[in-house]
């Protein structure tokens, strides 16, 4: 593949462009409105399609690394690379416009026609983010840093958490427009183990559940998220988790925020739960072997179980490549009705609408400390904690109307 090639091909218009609904209303009280079509039918039609797609990515990115090396050899000033970005993003945003514009035109429901609004004004919002003056002035603000900047044991750092709080706080409040209840249930002082189910294939929902601790709760600002191992070895993303107050997931570590009074959540479902296929969503995985368990055992601290709705549609995996993804180190490759299919525009998150809730705290200083070493009885809490965050994503459900009105 050359590069005249892969550029006419980049600028070739989409052409019979399908926007997939994900709209899931399965508790909806009018029964005569047509239902849409499962997401699951989708994953059939494109089954056969896609029995091959290991080979073509393989291929195209063999032909892509060619041009890369080719484009590093010769010299572009910041202009041209700015000009390249902006042009990208508009023409990505001109595409999303017309066909969510087409659809409604063609649409009959006023309902729909509502909802395909609301996502046209949301995307172009985050779209605007992929422009290179963004890019540019975040980089210059944090180069400006201090070197010596104080950040904490595990790297966490106050003042890049200060700049990147309008990007989280547009995501928290505009774009997937978050509601949290049950936010009395987190402590004003002492420790605490947060448990959340855990999903989004990016782990947005970490930062967002920290995010609504901060924002909602009158005092507590002190919530850490633990982050699986494979985030940290990826290229930048690995360094800005630790700066926004992410931690490498390990007993040891947590057992080092508690014991330092903090808040600390935790996701037990693991890279199982974050790799869930569409069809598959909001059905809690295995929660390991109890490590959380053990955890509030031995640090005789209170235990919030929590559910997160519309995290799951932000991603939707409808296939996984282990193989590529051994490539390049991480668990899985996913492959979503978006990616590969727009490149790296693929990772732009769907603006489904969000809703947390914080379940009753569940004590456990008044268990003796030979409980650590029973491990049926571990394996029981485990399960109830896994059964009441259950329930409360189930009665999320019900509530909610529509995965992109909540």
């Amino acid at each position: 593949m050359t590069k005249k090639k892969v550029k006419k091909k980049m600028n070739t218009p989409l052409k019979n462009v399908h926007v997939l609904d994900f709209k899931n209303r399965p508790h909806t009280k009018n029964k005569t409105r047509t239902q849409p079509p499962s997401f699951n039918n989708l994953a059939l039609k494109l089954e056969d399609k896609i029995n091959n797609i290991e080979k073509d990515l393989r291929e195209s990115m063999q032909l892509l690394e060619v041009d890369v090396h080719k484009i590093i050899k010769t010299t572009k000033n910041k202009s041209e690379i700015k000009e390249d970005i902006d042009n990208l993003s508009k023409q990505l945003e001109t595409r999303v416009n017309q066909s969510l514009t087409k659809l409604i035109n063609t649409s009959k429901s006023r309902y729909d026609q509502d909802e395909i609004k609301l996502i046209k004004n949301l995307s172009s919002q985050l779209v605007k983010i992929l422009s290179f003056d963004f890019y540019k002035n975040i980089f210059a603000r944090l180069q400006k840093e201090d070197s010596e900047t104080e950040v904490d044991e595990f790297g966490m750092d106050h003042r890049v958490i200060n700049k990147i709080k309008p990007l989280v706080n547009f995501l928290y409040y505009k774009y997937w427009r978050v509601q949290t209840t049950g936010i009395s249930n987190i402590p004003n002082t002492g420790r605490a183990l947060v448990v959340s189910n855990h999903s989004g294939t990016l782990p947005y929902d970490g930062s967002m559940l920290a995010a609504a601790i901060y924002n909602e709760h009158p005092i507590r600002k002190d919530a850490r998220f633990l982050v699986e191992d494979f985030v940290f070895h990826m290229p930048m993303l690995g360094s800005l988790m630790y700066r926004i107050g992410g931690v490498r997931a390990c007993p040891e570590n947590a057992e080092r925020l508690l014991s330092k009074d903090h808040l600390v959540i935790v996701f037990p479902e693991g890279v199982k739960g974050i790799g869930k296929y569409y069809n598959q969503r909001y059905k809690l995985q295995r929660f390991g072997r109890g490590g959380f368990i053990k955890l509030c055992l031995q640090t005789k601290s209170p235990l919030i179980p929590v559910g997160i709705v519309g995290a799951e549609e932000i991603h939707p995996i409808i296939y996984k490549s282990n193989t590529l993804a051994k490539t390049i180190g991480v668990p899985y490759l996913p492959i979503t009705p978006t990616f590969p299919l727009l490149g790296l525009l693929g990772i732009i998150p769907f603006p489904s609408r969000w809703s947390i809730h914080f379940g009753t705290p569940i004590p456990f200083d008044a268990y003796a400390d030979e409980t650590l070493g029973d491990d049926l009885t571990i394996h029981k809490l485990s399960e109830n904690v896994r059964d009441k965050i259950q329930v409360i994503l189930m009665e999320l459900l019900k509530k909610r109307r529509s995965v992109w009105l909540g």
